[in-house]
């Protein structure tokens, strides 16, 4: 499989699995579940599937429990919906990078940065 297929194929496999929480699941434990990248080997045996529940750190084992038992359905459902011959086995990672994120912006915005005197300068220029 080319590499443009192969991230095709793992990008339409990320929309489909971000559907099914969105839609299907009937699990509780798996509501605000976000699918943030997937990809997958260019045999198509493997998929690393990474999530986050945004803002829930705390529920990590919970979801991962839960994504193990759903993962038979969940790779039933992706293998009729894309018409593949194989079937991935999904492999679920816990994607910490959404909390980095927050943490800088958090960090950022409590930051009390003067104006430099450069643009103080700048500006009494342009006047």
């Amino acid at each position: 499989m080319s590499k443009i297929r192969q991230q095709r194929t793992a990008d339409q496999m990320q929309i489909i699995l971000s559907e099914l929480f969105l839609r299907e699941l009937n699990d509780p434990r798996l509501h605000g579940v976000t699918v943030t990248e997937v990809t997958i080997d260019r045999e198509l045996e493997h998929a690393d599937v990474h999530v986050n529940a945004l803002g829930d750190e705390s529920r990590q084992t919970e979801i991962m429990a839960a994504l193990d038992k759903a993962s038979g359905y969940l790779r039933r459902e992706v293998v009729s919906r894309m018409r593949l011959r194989k079937a991935p086995t999904f492999h679920f990672h816990w994607d910490p990078r959404l909390t980095h994120f927050q943490e800088v912006e958090d960090i950022l915005s409590k930051l009390d940065i003067p104006p430099s005197e450069d643009n103080e300068l700048n500006g009494n220029q342009e006047e």
